[in-house]
């Protein structure tokens, strides 16, 4: 008896859900076994139903598919995690792969490119889109680092130093310093360019 491959998919827009898990439940070989439309939900569902392979989408309310597949490789590090994404933003490739990513696609890749991803990262492999790759290799390394990162989404809602220094556990001239060096790097006026020019890129 041939074994089914069980999937998670996560994506908050209900027709492009169902449309995919209608594409995938097509192949024998595939069970869509647990959908969720929230980032937040996508840890829960993974403890709820065995599953071999989650299908993430980055945008999502509650939590990022990137921050999702963080959690997931944490606490599941032998599960294989897809991300999807509308977003060809070159920056997104490299994060998702630090957070454990095996195959990162855009959405509207034909669903039999889809099907073969799953069974490729299933094999042990890696699948990149071709064009994203090529943009992460002309683009670079993030140069943010990981506190100025931090500091940059949580400086996103127009909060103030102080408002900042309180949430972060950091002292205002701290944060002052971080923010400053961020925008150096982006060769940005101040603090709303930094964090949209740094969206923009995939980098926060």
């Amino acid at each position: 008896m041939r074994l089914m491959i069980r999937l998670l998919l996560a994506e908050d827009q209900s027709m492009v859900r169902e449309a995919l898990a209608a594409l995938l439940g097509l192949d024998p070989d595939f069970e869509v076994v647990a959908q969720v439309a929230r980032g937040d939900e996508v840890l829960a569902a993974a403890r709820a139903h065995e599953i071999d392979v989650a299908l993430l989408d980055i945008e999502m309310p509650g939590r990022t598919g990137i921050e999702a597949a963080r959690e997931l490789h944490a606490e599941f590090p032998t599960l294989k995690i897809v991300i999807l994404t509308t977003f060809g933003r070159p920056g997104y490739l490299r994060t998702a792969m630090e957070a454990g990513a095996d195959a990162f696609l855009v959405k509207d890749a034909p669903a039999a490119q889809l099907a073969d991803a799953v069974r490729k990262v299933l094999a042990g492999e890696r699948v990149i889109d071709p064009t994203l790759a090529a943009a992460a290799l002309a683009e670079g390394a993030n140069p943010l680092t990981d506190r100025e990162r931090e500091v940059l989404r949580a400086a996103a809602d127009g909060a103030t130093n102080a408002e900042l220094a309180a949430r972060l556990h950091l002292s205002q001239g701290t944060v002052r310093n971080y923010l400053s060096t961020a925008i150096q790097k982006l060769a940005v006026r101040n603090r709303a360019e930094a964090v949209r020019t740094a969206r923009e890129k995939g980098w926060l």
